[in-house]
């Protein structure tokens, strides 16, 4: 599983086999592969779903998987047939880490479960990514982003916020959490193997892991037994809290701590309200906060946007103008730090979003660009020692695929 050009990053040497499509894997594999790890994308012969999304300067090559799936290399593989996952199992032989998207009972019927491979490969961290963990009723069902979504609660508590009623975050935000849950996890578990010596399995639910995501500020009163209040941060899910208009467009602000507020009510010329007991500490802000922010709207609404922000700036309160997607792509500060990373393949340039994380010794790097469909089987094969008869007998046989 070695490749041609060596990689840098604190996970350079790790060797990982994605057997994830659409978003949470492929993203949770793509972490671990811009911090250096070596990872073989195993497809089927119809490729990863995403590879069709959204424009695309070639067919199968979309903007979407090119982003989740760049530095990763494809291989092909009919693991229906006994020789495609044969020759699965002697790339995960060599494999540190193991990762998929399926359902249990589709692992165990092709022989993939995480027994038969730790039986193979002791020293293999194992990761299931699914929608919901297999010791309770909804073992099993299909899930995708808007049903974890729905069914975590995310999606009622819009409510407030879409005018009454249920809405979806405009983000895949459940993959998204579930992919970064799968990636620390992952390093979690090769850490502690440093000190056993021994693999693991792991499962990261969709389901779980977004209700633990929604429960770190919404649990408030009702992490007590008996419950003193709903499990709601009534502060998330005012109507009010929003951009605030200004007098010529919108601004976010977060007044946040007693020091804010007292710098506000100094902005404001320290107007009757700021002796009002419902706005001197944070615990009785709190408690009112529907009066808290519609008064705050009312005020926002009296200058312009620019205004309002060289006040804040010199107050030192938190505030922002509100940027599009495309405002991003040419964002000042995200030039200044090298966050968007150029790269060219066959299809001509790209910009890429970049690693977030910064490593003093060991920093990360996206080193080309996302695979075309089994572009590398040949060479992922030979390189887990394969010998070119083997690998023209796959071929001939149909299990290994692509270009």
């Amino acid at each position: 599983m070695r490749i041609s050009e060596p990689k840098s990053g604190p996970l350079a040497g790790v060797k990982v086999i994605d057997l994830t499509l659409a978003l949470m894997g492929p993203y949770c594999a793509q972490i671990l592969c811009d911090l250096g790890a070596e990872v073989v994308k195993v497809e089927s012969a119809d490729g990863d779903t995403t590879r069709y999304l959204g424009p695309a300067r070639a067919v199968g090559h979309g903007g979407m998987f090119i982003n989740l799936n760049r530095g990763k290399r494809s291989i092909v593989l009919d693991l229906k047939q006994p020789e495609g996952r044969e020759a699965l199992l002697r790339l995960v032989d060599q494999a540190d880490v193991f990762l998929h998207s399926m359902r249990p009972s589709a692992m165990e019927r092709l022989g993939l479960g995480y027994a038969a491979l730790a039986e193979r490969n002791p020293r293999l961290v194992y990761l299931n990514m699914y929608g919901f963990g297999r010791g309770g009723p909804y073992a099993g069902r299909p899930a995708y982003d808007d049903v974890i979504q729905a069914m975590s609660g995310a999606a009622m508590l819009q409510t407030e916020l879409a005018g009454g009623e249920p809405s979806y975050v405009a983000t895949v935000v459940a993959d998204k959490v579930g992919g970064l849950t799968g990636a620390y996890a992952i390093m979690a578990a090769l850490y502690e193997r440093e000190r056993s010596g021994q693999g693991q399995e792991i499962e990261v639910p969709m389901f779980e892991t977004m209700t633990s995501f929604l429960f770190a500020e919404h649990s408030v009163g009702g992490i007590y037994d008996p419950p003193m209040g709903r499990p709601v941060y009534r502060r998330a899910v005012q109507a009010d809290r929003r951009p605030y208009r200004t007098a010529d467009g919108y601004i976010s602000v977060l007044i946040y701590n007693d020091r804010h507020w007292k710098r506000f009510f100094d902005l404001l010329g320290n107007p009757e309200w700021s002796r009002d007991p419902r706005f001197s500490t944070m615990q009785s802000r709190s408690e009112h906060i529907d009066h808290v922010l519609e008064r705050i709207c009312e005020v926002f609404a009296s200058d312009t946007t620019a205004a309002w922000l060289d006040k804040m700036e010199r107050a030192e309160i938190p505030a922002a103008p509100l940027l599009t997607t495309e405002d991003l792509t040419r964002d000042p500060h995200l030039e200044a730090v090298g966050f968007w990373q150029s790269i060219s393949d066959e299809d001509g340039p790209m910009r890429l979003a970049g690693i977030p994380t910064r490593f003093s010794r060991t920093p990360g790097a996206i080193t080309r660009s996302a695979p075309k469909l089994g572009a590398d089987g040949r060479a992922v094969l030979a390189d887990a020692g394969f010998t070119a008869e083997e690998i023209d007998a796959l071929k001939a046989g149909g299990t290994l695929g692509g270009a």
